[in-house]
């Protein structure tokens, strides 16, 4: 869905917030509490939950979290847990609720929910060790200390699911910088850990514009120098410490399923409150004006880089230029419907369908034909970038006026700045200003919306 290829741990959030929400509303059915209002304590219990849990980050565990870090989660986590409890005796006026019960639900859920914390834990851990599940295909580049202690935790901690693939020594005289991305593309290496010190600062900058236009994780072993990034973060591997150049909002599983939540709810808000019966009116209007199928279909470039089948109203005449030319101003294939529904968005109604598939978001980069994906890529840096996340229906970039036909290399520029900007600071508001704005311009139309 929103985790990039083999991260099938994305899953276990969810479900681990599921074990325990229910968890915690079995305990609270089964025990004598004498609830006045049951229902009102299972909402208000669940709810609090979640929100504590969002807040304390108790379901954010990596693969190199440390047995004293989930001790803390838990703890910080009941804490809070214990007052919101409490809390409900005064807020709703129970006077009814027996103290020592609740006493006794409290340290049962906590027992529950910490034999199930560390169960997935181990059971992770094992699977990564045992089954080779859940693989990150790891690359080194330098010969110092810290490097070799990493390629050390790599060899020995096979229970964080590390694959250490190569070692390179910019150093050495036989270094060349080409070999060892051909070597990472080759060998299918998801993350590269650069010691920082030994890399020139032009190197370290040729890492960075690789790793960003190859869909490559990239990290740091730290030391003086200066890394040109403001989205820098701490992380620790058996106490060795680690830096992240970027940090994708949407690879929290907890923002990528909210996000596929809302995605499946407003898809089938528009299916079923206007497709359903605006589609077939339209489709009956494009058939009577040209000849042809209803839909457009073109493989346009996804998630992680993936070709996916994109849907439009049909809103040109047949010809052999669509999946290669994009429309222009006063563009003779467009046929009348076909300036109409372009100028209004109508066009990509269809793509709601690419939602409810999981092909695309609702907000997202938009999604470019293979023709210009293979092109950008070369001419525009960091234009892969793009792909970390699903493509959308609407974007930023569109709604900031970068809509439509690439006119100049300065389109293009100014719509890949705005995508990446999206993708590294995603929030559910940022997608509901530009749903917000995006209405807007289709109702007031827009001057590239040809």
């Amino acid at each position: 869905m929103f985790f990039k290829q083999g991260r099938y741990s994305g899953f276990i959030t969810p479900f681990s917030y599921g074990i325990d929400l229910l968890v915690i509303n079995l305990f609270a059915y089964y025990l004598p509490i004498n609830f006045l209002n049951p229902y009102l304590f299972h909402a208000y219990i669940s709810f609090a939950w979640l929100i504590i849990s969002f807040k304390t980050e108790f379901y954010k565990v990596y693969r190199y979290s440390k047995v004293t870090y989930i001790l803390r989660l838990l703890f910080i986590q009941f804490v809070f847990f214990f007052l919101i409890l409490y809390a409900f005796i005064g807020f709703f006026k129970q006077p009814n609720i027996s103290r020592l019960a609740l006493g006794k639900y409290f340290i049962f859920t906590f027992l529950a929910v910490f034999a199930l914390k560390f169960l997935n834990y181990i059971l992770l851990m094992k699977y990564r060790e045992k089954v080779k599940g859940n693989i990150r295909n790891v690359v080194v580049i330098g010969k110092s200390k810290k490097a070799n202690q990493l390629i050390a935790v790599f060899n020995e901690r096979r229970e964080y699911g590390f694959q250490f693939k190569g070692q390179f020594s910019p150093r050495e005289e036989n270094f060349d910088l080409l070999s060892c991305f051909k070597f990472i593309v080759n060998n299918k290496i998801d993350e590269i850990y650069c010691s920082v010190s030994e890399l020139k600062n032009d190197e370290l900058l040729d890492f960075i514009n690789f790793a960003d236009n190859n869909l490559k994780t990239l990290k740091f072993l730290p030391d003086n120098k200066n890394i040109f990034s403001k989205k820098l973060k701490f992380e620790y591997y058996d106490y060795l410490p680690i830096l992240s150049l970027r940090d994708i909002p949407l690879h929290n599983s907890l923002n990528a399923y909210s996000k596929r939540a809302f995605d499946i709810l407003f898809s089938l808000v528009v299916i079923f409150g206007l497709l359903i019966w605006f589609g077939p009116l339209l489709a009956l209007l494009i058939s009577l004006e040209s000849k042809g199928p209803v839909f457009f279909i073109q493989k346009r470039t996804g998630f992680d880089n993936r070709e996916f089948k994109c849907f439009k109203f049909r809103s040109m005449a047949m010809n052999d230029d669509a999946d290669a030319k994009q429309a222009g101003k006063n563009d003779m294939r467009v046929t009348k419907i076909g300036k109409f529904i372009r100028r209004t968005s109508i066009d990509e109604l269809p793509q709601f369908y690419n939602v409810l598939f999981g092909n695309m978001s609702v907000v997202g980069p938009r999604p470019h034909m293979l023709k210009h994906t293979d092109e950008y890529a070369n001419r525009v840096d960091k234009y892969m970038l793009r792909h970390f996340v699903k493509p959308g229906i609407t974007g930023l970039a569109q709604v900031r006026g970068y809509r439509g036909e690439i006119e100049k290399d300065s389109d293009i520029q100014n719509r890949i700045k705005f995508d990446i900007f999206y993708v590294e600071n995603w929030s559910f508001f940022l997608d509901i200003k530009i749903i917000v704005q995006t209405v807007i311009n289709a109702v007031s139309g827009e001057e590239k919306a040809y």
